[in-house]
């Protein structure tokens, strides 16, 4: 049945105009309400809606609410945003015209918060359901139907262009909406209006008649109240309140926006799917996927398992298998959409490590990257959801019970085999016993005199594990005149080459700006650091000092810095490699710290310094250097590589440096081996993301 557009605003207007004339229990100034008093309402002329403090939790907030019902039915809440306040908390509205909420410790907040606010001379809780502040000549210069939260109510607007429904923490764009009023082109200024008798339509711009829904009880009266809310699952409904006894009320529902819960986006977490069973509607994780909170099931759903074994394997399509889900939907993006045939379609999901799920929809393969979300099963999706799961995930049912077995009957030849074989096991079990502890002291006995002999012994090693002594010729000779650059650094360049005995690769690392002290004591450092032996550790094979000349030889590691493998590499390593590469670091340092003759603090830990020899076990480099370069050219070279982000707050501020600013620094690598990027990025979307543990530390606090 067709409304005449007219007709709609006449009434709605009409509905405004008695409630507004209608200005009864004036709330004077001065008057006030606490939750622990006995004035903790005001209530409308016709006793139906309150304003006040109503419970929440352990604390009360502020709002309306209708009155005759067995639970309350909160229409409004003032600074709903906010904690709710204690017991000993007050409303009071002033003499001098303010409407102030004074909560403990002298606290207090103006109710409402207007940008200019006027001097209040009254207030009213009126019988529409509005909250209203007057001014001079009863002029309304507040009130609660401008201000909606999640409902509104007969005779209050709710100005839109296009109403529509979508999840909170989403883009609100055409793609996360899950409902809609279907009026484009509307123009703007375009009001949601609710009349008293229940009709709910929308007015203005270039619409003539836009009814969504209308009430089919035909009441004359104020026996009746309409009510549109956004309920808490996220559905938009039009209620109806009767009120014609004594009782209270009968609460009807008049309209829903949708009538199945699981077209509401965002029902259901990331991974899991909404699903019908009978009258109730129930999120479900995905195949392989288990609920992060079984008593929160919207939080979604997560995999136990990781796909760095897909990428580590030659043939991942063994480790996975599918598992088909019929009439499944989702709403996200496809990476690959191909024309295939079903079994294909699923062969290649297994063989390709991004995909997480496929939609088959009958003669194209649609793969998509996990996470998924707004995920559903509906009779109108006539397609099929495969989805890739680890096998060790995979459980087969057993029957409830199994079949009754026969009774075995042993004759007197088979007890005979039996025996003979029991003793026969028996036998080459024990013997095999007795040799494997044979075998395990065998074993430590040798171990044991193979350290007492290395430790007594060199076995013609000891040109390997002695400081060597090379001359400016033959460093030049090995390097071919250092012609192959490998990096540059605090301290100089660094070169390949080859030494003539074995055939042997090094790093002939060429010092600059240097203590220009003598022979012997520069002898003294290079031998001191060549004590240090520990396997995570650059190991210093030997040096040169001619005039002012001064050269050290390093072991090669062929497999270049961390800074290569985590900002340059095609292929980032995985999560079990970056975590033992940063056990490393951290042993190195230990040993510097804690286990070497003596304390050495290396005051550059930084990913260039970090090398990875050809088993990729990472080096540390360049450690007990520091105290050779030129007085105040330590802080000064130090301090322009502060800028990336690795260096103590004591650098800069001159004071005592101590072990604690290389434990900064590796926490500053440690971070960059989490997220495989660098200290400071500059190709980033936003500004807070440049600085990494910046970044890194306002994403803790927001605890994301």
């Amino acid at each position: 049945m067709a409304i005449p557009f007219q007709l709609l605003k006449t009434v709605a207007e009409k509905d405004d105009k008695s409630c507004a004339l209608n200005h009864s229990n004036v709330i004077n100034l001065g008057s006030s309400l606490s939750p622990s008093a006995n004035h903790t309402l005001w209530l409308s002329p016709s006793g139906l809606f309150a304003f006040g403090f109503y419970q929440q939790g352990d604390g009360f907030l502020i709002g309306i609410w209708l009155i005759h019902q067995t639970e309350k039915t909160i229409i409004w809440t003032a600074n709903r945003d906010d904690l709710p306040v204690s017991s000993n908390a007050s409303l009071d509205l002033t003499r001098d015209g303010k409407l102030l909420l004074k909560i403990e410790q002298g606290i207090e907040k103006l109710i409402p918060q207007m940008l200019d606010p006027a001097p209040i001379v009254s207030a009213a809780m009126l019988d529409s359901g509005n909250f209203v502040l007057y001014g001079n000549d009863f002029s309304v210069i507040w009130e609660s139907f401008d201000f909606p939260t999640d409902t509104i109510l007969g005779g209050q607007n709710l100005s839109s262009r296009n109403l529509v429904g979508y999840p909170v923490n989403s883009s609100a764009k055409s793609d996360d909406a899950y409902w809609s009023s279907n009026t484009p082109n509307s123009g703007l200024n375009v009001q949601l209006i609710l009349s008293h008798i229940g009709i709910l339509f929308l007015s203005g711009g270039d619409l003539r008649e836009h009814i969504l829904a209308y009430s089919s009880y035909p009441s004359k009266n104020r026996s009746a109240i309409h009510r549109a809310t956004l309920d808490a699952d996220g559905i938009f409904r039009l209620y109806l309140h009767r009120f014609e006894s004594s009782n209270g009320s009968d609460v009807l529902l008049e309209w829903p926006a949708l009538s199945n819960l699981c077209e509401v986006k965002g029902i259901c977490g990331f991974n899991s799917y909404c699903s019908s069973m009978g009258n109730k509607d129930v999120c479900e994780c995905y195949p392989g996927f288990h609920f992060i909170n079984a008593s929160k099931k919207f939080l979604g759903c997560y995999k136990n398992s990781s796909d760095n074994d897909c990428r580590r394997s030659k043939y991942p399509s063994m480790l996975y298998s599918i598992v088909p889900l019929e009439n499944m939907g989702w709403s996200d993006y496809p990476y690959s959409v191909v024309q295939m045939e079903k079994e294909d379609c699923c062969k290649s999901c297994l063989d390709d490590c991004n995909c997480g799920a496929v939609l088959y929809t009958g003669d194209k393969c649609t793969k998509f990257k996990l996470p998924l979300r707004y995920g559903r099963v509906s009779d109108n999706f006539s397609y099929t959801s495969f989805f890739k799961v680890v096998r060790d995930d995979l459980r087969i049912p057993l029957p409830d019970h199994n079949p009754p077995l026969a009774p075995t009957v042993l004759t007197e030849s088979k007890r005979s085999l039996i025996l003979i074989l029991s003793i026969s096991l028996g036998s080459i079990s024990c013997f095999c016993f007795i040799f494997a502890i044979y075998s395990f002291f065998r074993y430590r006995r040798q171990l044991f005199r193979y350290r007492r002999l290395l430790g007594n012994a060199n076995f013609g090693l000891t040109e390997e594990l002695t400081l060597r002594s090379f001359s400016n010729s033959e460093l030049e000779k090995a390097t071919d005149d250092f012609k192959e650059e490998l990096g540059r650094g605090s301290f100089g360049a660094v070169y390949k080459g080859t030494i003539s005995e074995g055939n042997k690769a090094i790093a002939v690392k060429r010092l600059e700006k240097v203590v220009e002290e003598g022979q012997r004591e520069f002898r003294a450092e290079m031998t001191a650091i060549a004590r240090t032996h520990q396997r995570n550790l650059i190991r210093l094979l030997g040096f040169c000092i001619e005039g002012s000349r001064k050269l050290l030889g390093y072991e090669f590691m062929s497999n270049g810095s961390l800074a290569d493998l985590l900002f340059k590499a095609e292929m980032r390593p995985i999560w079990k490699e970056r975590v033992r590469i940063a056990l490393d670091v951290a042993k190195g340092i230990l040993y510097l710290h804690e286990e070497c003759e003596v304390r050495i603090i290396h005051c550059n830990i930084k990913p260039q310094n970090i090398l990875l020899d050809d088993t990729w076990s990472a080096k540390i480099s360049d450690f007990g250097l520091a105290k050779l370069l030129v007085p105040n050219q330590s802080r000064t070279t130090m301090g322009i590589e502060a800028k990336a982000g690795y260096l103590a707050p004591e650098w800069k501020k001159n004071a005592l440096v101590s072990v604690k600013a290389d434990t900064y620094s590796f926490h500053i690598v440690l971070l960059e081996i989490v997220c495989c990027r660098s200290s400071i990025e500059i190709n980033v979307p936003m500004a807070d993301e440049i600085i990494l543990s910046t970044w890194v530390y306002n994403c803790y606090m927001a605890r994301e």
